[in-house]
């Protein structure tokens, strides 16, 4: 029988257990074969993948990423039904080393249950000063709060998000903690004034320092003689 959708393979898609001749190995899925499946239904579309431990990563454009995440969902070599995650990626620094890509990337895990199989997708975005990229949550409801998270920590802007706002910062908050860029001790602090009768933020008194670890050793301590 020729299964032309992902639901309708689902709808047969009988559990590990029950179908006869199943021989387990190290991965569910062979890498190789579900890169051939991939690269066969996103034709043109990719900018590379490749498989490294046992991961089948594909990295895509910009102006392709909202089409790649919906036929990786559709298609029916694909299946892949669930976001598992996404998070931002600040490579400026990458490795210690000086970057000359794009400084900004999202990374989605991406999870097919009926076909028992996963795919990690890249996506680096153009603009350094203002990243941009299509949401999505119409695809993956999901991605609701990630993009939120990648949004708050990373300064990256998820376009058509019914919701993007701050979701692990304070209001109020200035810059994104997960940029590289960002200073250690952050940019305000805040305390609870007793005359105002409320939390107050103010510039950071903190001043940076490097702790040089050292031994002190006292005589007769612990009892012991030198």
């Amino acid at each position: 029988m020729e299964l032309s959708s992902c639901s309708e393979k689902s709808a047969v898609h009988k559990p590990l257990r029950a179908r006869k001749g199943l021989t387990m190995t190290l991965y569910a899925v062979n890498p190789l074969t579900l890169k051939a499946h991939v690269d066969a239904a996103l034709d043109g579309l990719i900018a590379s993948s490749a498989v490294a431990l046992g991961e089948l990563t594909l990295v895509v454009d910009a102006a392709n990423y909202f089409q790649v995440a919906q036929k990786l969902r559709d298609d029916p070599a694909c299946c892949f039904e669930q976001m598992v995650d996404l998070c931002g990626v600040d490579y400026s620094t990458y490795k210690n080393e000086a970057w000359t890509g794009s400084r900004f990337c999202v990374v989605l895990h991406l999870l097919s249950v009926s076909l028992n199989q996963r795919v990690r997708l890249k996506v680096f975005v153009p603009d350094d000063l203002s990243p941009v990229l299509p949401s999505v949550c119409g695809i993956w409801s999901s991605a609701n709060w990630f993009e939120r998270e990648a949004f708050d920590l990373f300064g990256i802007v998820f376009e058509g998000h019914d919701d993007l706002r701050r979701i692990l910062t304070d209001y109020g908050f200035i810059g994104h903690p997960f940029r590289k860029d960002f200073p250690t001790l952050g940019h305000v602090e805040m305390r609870y004034d007793a005359e105002q009768k409320r939390v107050v933020y103010q510039p950071v008194t903190i001043e940076p320092r490097e702790i040089t670890p050292r031994i002190i050793r006292e005589e007769n301590y612990g009892g012991l003689a030198n």
